[in-house]
């Protein structure tokens, strides 16, 4: 009986230090501050976005963030910054282009999304990034504005239009719809407007299901509270990764969303930057 009770402590011991070390582990390293002068902004980066979460912490432990600016500014969108070649960049350089060679698989999660306040991934378009991989270091955090429901219905729908319109071009170009595409290819170099306004219907019609339990973006009923509440920046939804939030500071993302800028959305003054890991 007495080995039985050792072996029993010793489990509560391990057991102990194991849930110890998790919450230890999720709760490390997720609070960073960045000093500007206008202010500091303290930012909370979430645990569920783990590769954005690291690479940006082994960046802050770099310094690499120190003395960069807010390159980018746009009042009501957002503040952008994280180009190594903004640091102590001459007045009216264009900026934008810089940062590590290497980027960051997205990591898109249906919990976060556009609200004012939260840090999320600049990236290169689509028509180079398909996959929406995030840059390294460049990062914006939104101001945005409130929106109405009926706006955010607009918005949905215009959403919905470009979303199935890259549903259709991919579904045409699978390798076993070969035939399909050689047709459309056919017709379309004939101009044949109308048969291929038929065949695009047509496919419409026996891909709906798919698209609308797969594909089809709707805003829940957070984000339409959130977005008519304290606004944001929806239409950048599903499109970049947010990973963190503002949770003191809100007021210096607003002075900094609002100061003067050149025709390239850099700010006149600069606006610059240092990072440190809090906690």
């Amino acid at each position: 009986m007495k080995h039985k009770n050792i072996k029993l402590g010793f489990f509560i011991i391990a057991l102990s230090f194991l849930t110890f070390s998790t919450l230890f582990s999720q709760n490390k390293n997720n609070l960073v501050l960045v000093e500007t002068t206008f202010g500091n902004i303290k930012i909370k980066l979430y645990n569920e976005t783990p590769k954005h979460r690291d690479n940006f912490i082994k960046l802050v432990s770099q310094n690499y963030f120190d003395s960069l600016l807010f390159h980018r500014v746009i009042k009501n969108f957002m503040i952008q910054g994280g180009d190594p070649d903004s640091k102590h960049a001459p007045k009216g350089k264009v900026l934008g282009d810089g940062g590590p060679d290497y980027t960051i698989d997205a990591e898109f999660n249906p919990k976060f999304f556009h609200k004012k306040g939260v840090l999320a991934a600049a990236r290169e378009g689509d028509n180079v990034n398909p996959e929406k991989h995030s840059s390294a270091s460049q990062f914006y955090i939104v101001q945005g504005q409130t929106f109405t429901n009926e706006q955010l219905d607009k918005m949905e729908e215009s959403l919905n239009k470009r979303c199935k319109q890259k549903f259709l071009v991919r579904h045409i170009n699978k390798k076993e719809n070969k035939v399909l595409k050689m047709k459309l290819d056919s017709l379309q170099k004939n101009k044949n407007l109308k048969e291929i306004k038929s065949i695009i219907n047509k496919i419409e019609q026996e891909t709906e299901e798919e698209f609308n339990k797969n594909f089809k973006f709707i805003f829940s009923d957070e984000q339409r509270k959130a977005y008519e509440k304290i606004g944001g920046t929806p239409h950048l939804d599903g499109a970049y990764t947010v990973f963190g939030e503002v949770i003191e500071g809100l007021d210096v993302v607003d002075k900094i969303a609002t100061v003067k800028t050149d025709k390239h959305n850099r700010p006149l003054e600069d606006v610059v930057m240092k990072i440190r890991i809090i906690l």
